[in-house]
């Protein structure tokens, strides 16, 4: 079993690895509206690992193991550890660590309408709890939309030059392969690079981008899928990992994209940002987040 996550440098520099994971038990808690379904899993770092119509209850997400969610993480310098033999960097990633330690709950609340938890993550390479980086989550429904605040403060020393920050990191069912956004104002459907198991690859594995609308979207074959929008946040990286060929919310395939934003992470860094959710045809995703930029600017 693999799994795959990047490396965001300084620039386009990047690397890819695979990595064993392991699994824990997991603690699911949804929230329905009637109309979409969400859910989070308690004992991986509270992380969205689920997102789906309340009817067909299909769940569109990825969460293969602790790096595969709709989660937070952040990238610094390099600090000694190491990733399937590759040199990296100070990494706290919302779910937990690449050998299966999940990340500590700090506190979780879930009434009718939100669910909120605060987490304490782990680095993603060394594995050990980065009580210094602090994240939150704060999700909610309404309509077929899910608005999912996200909040890291971060209190540890500085780590050194900017990096592409995952504004979040988003892994997708991999049966969803059309990668959509919009170039210039101009719907475009764009194949994501294709990384395969067996090997590393450098930069020529990894797609960069820029949706001028803000939003991206992965559908199926049939024009159906979901819409991910991270308002003022235009740059992106994105690819699809084959894996085994399994597809589903546990398979060794996926589709993935995150929105980018460039920043060091510094000493009393608070970061704070909304991504919206939805589900629906390349026209339904596009009109609604049309209508949330909208109201923004009211």
């Amino acid at each position: 079993m693999y799994k795959h996550r990047i490396l965001f440098l300084v620039g386009v520099s990047c690397c890819f690895a695979l990595s064993a994971g392991a699994k824990g038990t997991p603690d699911w808690v949804y929230l329905d509206n009637g109309t979409v379904r969400i859910g989070v899993d308690k004992s991986r770092g509270v992380c969205i690992g689920y997102f789906g119509e309340s009817t067909t209850k299909r769940n569109l997400l990825n969460h293969y193991d602790e790096g595969r969610f709709v989660q937070q993480s952040y990238y610094g310098q390099k600090d000694g550890s190491e990733w399937n033999g590759t040199p990296w960097v100070y990494n706290p990633v919302q779910g937990g660590s690449c050998d299966g330690k999940p990340s500590r709950m700090l506190e979780f609340k879930n009434t009718a309408d939100s669910l909120y938890a605060k987490i304490e993550p782990r680095s993603w390479s060394g594995g050990a709890l980065c009580p210094e980086a602090i994240m939150e989550e704060t999700i909610t429904l309404e309509d077929s939309v899910a608005r999912i605040t996200f909040k890291m403060t971060y209190t540890g020393e500085d780590q050194g030059n900017p990096r592409h920050q995952e504004m979040p990191a988003v892994f997708v069912d991999g049966a969803l392969e059309n990668f959509f956004y919009a170039k210039k104002g101009i719907l475009t459907n764009e194949a994501p690079r294709i990384l395969g198991e067996g090997g590393k690859k450098g930069t020529e594995g990894l797609g960069l981008g820029a949706s001028t609308s803000e939003w991206v979207a992965y559908l199926d074959g049939k024009g159906w899928g979901i819409g991910i929008y991270t308002p003022g946040t235009t740059d992106f990286t994105v690819y699809r990992a084959l894996g085994n060929g399994t597809t589903g919310p546990e398979g060794s395939a996926c589709s993935y994209v995150a929105p980018l934003r460039t920043f060091a992470l510094t000493k009393d860094l608070v970061v704070e940002y909304d991504v919206y959710l939805t589900i629906g045809t390349l026209d339904e995703i596009r009109e609604r987040f049309k209508e949330l930029k909208n109201e923004s600017r009211r």
